[in-house]
C-alpha cells in the first residue's frame, strides 16, 4: 500500500514521537510502554479552582477499584456528570491519562467527572474491563445527577460504547450521551485501515493485535467475542444514546469508527462522525496546536454544547 500521507503540521511531529509511543508494540515490550510518563492530574489542573478525590468502589466480582471525582473547588454543580474510560489499549495508561478535557467541562458546563480506574489486560483480561467501567458507570449515576454523559478516547472509547451497550441491555443507568475518540471497537483487524498501517503514526496493527490479544487470548478474531468486549461485534446499535465518533483519517481505527457510527444511523440512531484528514492516532492530544486538532475539538465541544442544550 502507498505510504499515508500526514498532516503536514503532524507529519513534521513523527520522528521526535519515535520510540514514545506504540508503534510495532509485542508483548515483552508492554512494560517499556507503561512505564512512559503522563501528566499528573494536578499538572493538567495547574492553578485552575478544581479539585479532585479518589474513592475505592465495588468492581467486577466484588474487588476494589478506584475512582476519582472531579469537580469545581467552590462546589458549584449543574446537574452534570461525565463519566470517563481513559485510553491506552486497555493494557496501559492510568485514570488521569489525558483527562484535560474533562477539567475544562467541569468548569464550562459546572459538571462533575468520575475517571475509573479499570483492571487492564493482560493481569485482568475480559470480561473484567468493562465489567469494571460499568460498575463505575453504575456508581456514578447514583450520585445523582440529571443528565449523564460516557467519554473515552481509543481504548477507553471502546470500553466506553461496550459500557454504553451493557447499559441499554440490563436497563440502566440511563445515559445521555456517547463520545467517543479515535475509538478501538474491533479485535478482527480486517478493515482496510486495520491491514494499511503497520509500522508508522502512533498506535499501528501490530500494536492493536498484541492489545486485542492480551485482552482477548485465543478468543481474539473468533466468533466467541461479546459486543461489550469488541462493540463492532455488535449486531444492533440501536437503543444507545446521541454518539459522536471521531477519528483521523490515517489510522487503524478509520474504518471501524466509520462502521460504527453507520450502524447507529441503520438502527435508527443518533450519530455525528467526522474523519479528520491526515490526522494520525491521538492527533488532539498529541498535537493540540495543530490546525486539524483545534478544528476537531472545536468539533467535540460542540456537540457537547448542542446536546447539553437540549431538554434533560
Amino acid at each position: 500500500m502507498p505510504d499515508p500521507t500526514y498532516d503536514p503540521e503532524l507529519a513534521a511531529l513523527l520522528p521526535a514521537l519515535t520510540g514514545q509511543v506504540p508503534v510495532g508494540m509485542t508483548a515483552d515490550q508492554l512494560a517499556l510502554y507503561r512505564a512512559l510518563p503522563f501528566p499528573t492530574i494536578d499538572e493538567q489542573i495547574g492553578d485552575r479552582p478544581v479539585t479532585w478525590a479518589d474513592h475505592t468502589i465495588p468492581g467486577y466480582g466484588g474487588a476494589g477499584i478506584t475512582v476519582s471525582v472531579i469537580e469545581r473547588a467552590d462546589g458549584r454543580r449543574s446537574g452534570l456528570g461525565i463519566y470517563h474510560a481513559h485510553g491506552g489499549g486497555m493494557v496501559m495508561a492510568d485514570r488521569f491519562a489525558s483527562v484535560h478535557p474533562l477539567i475544562d467541562w467541569v468548569l464550562e458546563h459546572d459538571a462533575v467527572a468520575v475517571t475509573v480506574e479499570y483492571r487492564r489486560a493482560p493481569e485482568h483480561p475480559d470480561p473484567v474491563p468493562v465489567e469494571d467501567c460499568y460498575a463505575g458507570l453504575k456508581w456514578t449515576a447514583a450520585l445523582g445527577f440529571g443528565r449523564l454523559v460516557v467519554f473515552g478516547g481509543s481504548g477507553g472509547a471502546g470500553l466506553a460504547a461496550g459500557t454504553a451497550l451493557l447499559a441499554r441491555d440490563r436497563g440502566g443507568p440511563a445515559i445521555a450521551g456517547l463520545l467517543l475518540q479515535c475509538p478501538m471497537l474491533d479485535d478482527r483487524n480486517e478493515t482496510v485501515s486495520a491491514r494499511e498501517y503497520d509500522g508508522v503514526g502512533v498506535w499501528d496493527r501490530t500494536s492493536n493485535l498484541t492489545a486485542w490479544t492480551m485482552v482477548l487470548g485465543d478468543r481474539r478474531g473468533t466468533g466467541d467475542v461479546s459486543p461489550y468486549a469488541a462493540p463492532a461485534r455488535a449486531t444492533d446499535l440501536g437503543g444507545l444514546p446521541p454518539v459522536f465518533v471521531d477519528a483521523g483519517a490515517v489510522e487503524v481505527f478509520r474504518d471501524e469508527a466509520v462502521a460504527f457510527a453507520s450502524a447507529v444511523w441503520a438502527a435508527g440512531g443518533e450519530a455525528e462522525l467526522h474523519v479528520w484528514g491526515g490526522a494520525f492516532h491521538g492527533f488532539h492530544d498529541i498535537a493540540p496546536e495543530s490546525a486539524v486538532a483545534k478544528a476537531c475539538v472545536a468539533a467535540r465541544e460542540s456537540w457537547l454544547r448542542r446536546l447539553l442544550a437540549r431538554p434533560a
